[in-house]
């Protein structure tokens, strides 16, 4: 995990659960979205999620962000303005 604050801790964790990833990066853009819309004044709003997960595997990437948005849904209500998601399955 390359941020460790509790948003990210709690991101972590859920993908971690749902999922059982093979490779899971949580990273922190917050710092890149300084004055923008949705930015939250302690960070930790803006993300980009990294993950290769065999959960994905037969699946869209539609339909993968979609399961990784369900996962999410609690954060994406409250504190999470953006989500960049990057999903692939594990290459045999």
């Amino acid at each position: 995990m390359v941020n460790s604050g509790p948003v990210a801790q709690r991101i972590t964790k859920k993908l971690e659960t749902a999922f059982s990833p093979q490779s899971l990066s949580v990273i922190d853009e917050s710092n890149q979205h300084h004055g923008h819309a949705g930015a939250h004044p302690q960070g930790e709003s803006h993300f980009r999620i990294k993950i290769t997960s065999a959960a994905f595997r037969g699946k869209s990437r539609i339909e993968c962000h979609r399961l990784v948005n369900q996962v999410l849904a609690d954060e994406l209500k409250t504190r999470v303005h953006a989500l960049a998601i990057e999903v692939s399955p594990p290459q045999p």
